[in-house]
């Protein structure tokens, strides 16, 4: 790899780990709060869901919401910040080609939801009777679905004209479909219509994918969770490619 890569690299991933008290440890006290209450007050209601215990079977999702969350806002915020300080025009002059900006942005995004979905699941291994069934899948659930929302979150960091545009697509868009996608429940509980509707959500797909790879459930086939994990993380990368390549809404 260019030394130039690498250094643009080494500064979008030490922006994140500078301010982990910012950027990893909320991510991880929120998803805590979230198996704590959830899975205590549920959990006396819902004992388990198809032999699995509740609060472990709302782990993955909650570790796959976090990992979405993260690896969207640190790339679409390291663009947006870039647009808004005026410094975004010194990364495009810089000896980098399109792709290897894009995928400096994608890798420091995966690289912070990866760090978030582990630490997660690591710490639930001594909280709960957890264990991973599937160790290195779980690192591909993990890794493929981090790269496509940091992706997403470069193609919208490049056209959103306003940090409230960014904020947007988390509260509007990422968190129904995440609550839709299965995280606290099985859509199997859910009548026929709305079951076929969660089935169109890829969300759901990226859960039931992780599901499977760290408890062993697999609601459905898991050769779709896969196929939609790496096939959504390889179109977003093409489409932020082609917007640094073209210079789309960045280039005057």
């Amino acid at each position: 790899m260019r030394v130039e890569f690498i250094t643009f690299l080494r500064r979008e991933v030490y922006r994140f780990l500078v301010l982990y008290k910012q950027t990893i440890i909320p991510a991880l006290i929120s998803s805590l709060l979230y198996i704590i209450v959830f899975g205590t007050t549920l959990g006396t209601r819902i004992s388990s869901i198809n032999g699995i215990p509740y609060i472990n079977y709302i782990i993955p999702g909650l570790a796959m919401m976090s990992v979405i969350n993260q690896a969207y806002q640190n790339s679409a915020s390291s663009i947006m910040q870039g647009k808004y300080l005026k410094f975004i025009e010194d990364i495009l002059v810089a000896p980098l080609s399109g792709f290897e900006i894009s995928l400096g942005y994608i890798i420091g995004g995966a690289l912070r939801g990866l760090i978030c979905g582990l630490g997660i699941l690591f710490i639930c291994l001594f909280l709960t009777d957890l264990k991973i069934q599937n160790f290195v899948l779980t690192i591909f659930y993990l890794l493929t679905v981090s790269w496509t929302f940091s992706a997403f979150g470069v193609i919208i960091g490049i056209y959103a004209k306003s940090w409230d545009e960014i904020g947007t697509f988390t509260n509007f868009v990422f968190m129904p479909l995440t609550f839709l996608g299965g995280v606290f429940y099985s859509i199997d509980m859910l009548p026929p219509l709305w079951r076929n509707i969660s089935y169109i959500n890829p969300i759901y797909w990226m859960i039931s994918g992780l599901r499977y790879s760290t408890i062993g459930l697999e609601e459905n086939a898991n050769l779709i969770s896969l196929f939609i994990c790496f096939g959504f993380s390889c179109i977003f990368t093409f489409i932020a490619t082609w917007m640094f390549k073209t210079g789309y809404k960045i280039k005057s």
